[in-house]
């Protein structure tokens, strides 16, 4: 049996990571909370590692079956037994470097603290280097909050949580750190254009569900994305997303200077990733113009006077 090695810290936080299979990145990700007195981790039934991992690095583990990150999310602000007031919630394959957690304890433990939650900046690894241009840098995110004054809402695919309260933000980055294999990265973008495009379709028809993010420009970050994906990004032609995108950020937005990773990953994100959407929404179309070509009016047969047969179709006589 291992060796349990989660001695906890004395900050009044909770800690919350959303895992499934996430062995390869976890066991970092809770080692860099450690001053945190309480880990929670949400885990959708695990086949690998992950659970053993996450008990001998002493947190608590709760089995929730995955339907979507803001339920996920939700699910856990409402049923987990929270310890401590403050909550900070992680992806598994994201670290807190020891100046932001210094800062965090920073602010939880003031007493006249006035903010109901923090923005944190999010620092991008990949392939070993920080992406810092292209648009990547600073990525600001509530992370940090007091678990009655939020609940997460949707922005597209992703997630968002609404704070109810004053907002402040904490300058040091953490760091997303993903060790899993390039595979993974593509298999999850597939995942995600499948449900973009399901996204789009439904909105054609005028079915789709209510975003609870406003698109305001003069608004929070998370706003104003939702405002330039509504008013600017959705009319554009399918085709020509992918082409504005890349330029605007490996080219306009500097990407370039990330060098050879920058180049891989703006080929990926900035060009492939729409591109994909994009395709699969015209994929979509087609099936649904085949469909309805072959849901014709159905045909009735009525008797002719002559001992043969007139063949009269709906909407004629």
């Amino acid at each position: 049996m291992p060796e349990r090695t989660g001695a906890r810290g004395l900050v009044s936080v909770s800690v919350v990571v959303l895992t499934r299979n996430e062995a390869p990145n976890l066991e970092e990700c809770l080692g860099s909370v450690r001053w945190a007195s309480e880990a929670l981790v949400v885990d959708s039934f695990s086949t690998d590692a992950t659970v053993e991992i996450a008990e001998r690095l002493g947190a608590r583990v709760f089995l929730h079956a995955f339907e979507a990150c803001a339920d996920q999310w939700n699910w856990a602000l409402d049923n987990l037994p929270f310890s401590n007031e403050w909550v900070l919630v992680l992806d598994a394959d994201e670290r807190i470097p020891q100046p932001l957690a210094a800062k965090i304890a920073a602010a939880v433990g003031d007493p006249a603290q006035a903010c109901a939650g923090f923005y944190l900046r999010r620092r991008l690894w990949f392939m070993g280097r920080w992406l810092r241009h292209g648009g990547l840098y600073p990525a600001w995110i509530m992370r940090l909050f007091k678990r009655d004054a939020g609940r997460f809402g949707r922005h597209g695919v992703s997630e968002h949580l609404i704070l109810n309260g004053q907002a402040g933000y904490l300058l040091d980055p953490f760091d997303h750190r993903d060790n899993k294999p390039l595979y993974d990265w593509i298999q999850r973008h597939n995942r995600y254009s499948e449900l973009e495009a399901e996204e789009h379709a439904a909105a054609s028809q005028g079915k789709s569900q209510a975003h609870s993010i406003a698109g305001r420009l003069w608004g929070s970050q998370a706003e104003r994305k939702q405002w330039i994906k509504l008013r600017v990004w959705g009319r554009l032609p399918l085709f020509v997303r992918p082409f504005l995108l890349f330029c605007r950020n490996y080219i306009l937005k500097g990407g370039l200077l990330d060098g050879r990773q920058g180049f891989i990953y703006h080929v990926l994100w900035s060009f492939w990733y729409p591109f994909l959407i994009s395709v699969k929404i015209i994929e979509k179309r087609v099936a649904a113009s085949s469909l309805a070509s072959l849901e014709l009016p159905a045909a009735t047969v009525a008797p002719k006077s002559g001992g043969g047969r007139k063949v009269i179709r709906a909407g004629t006589s």
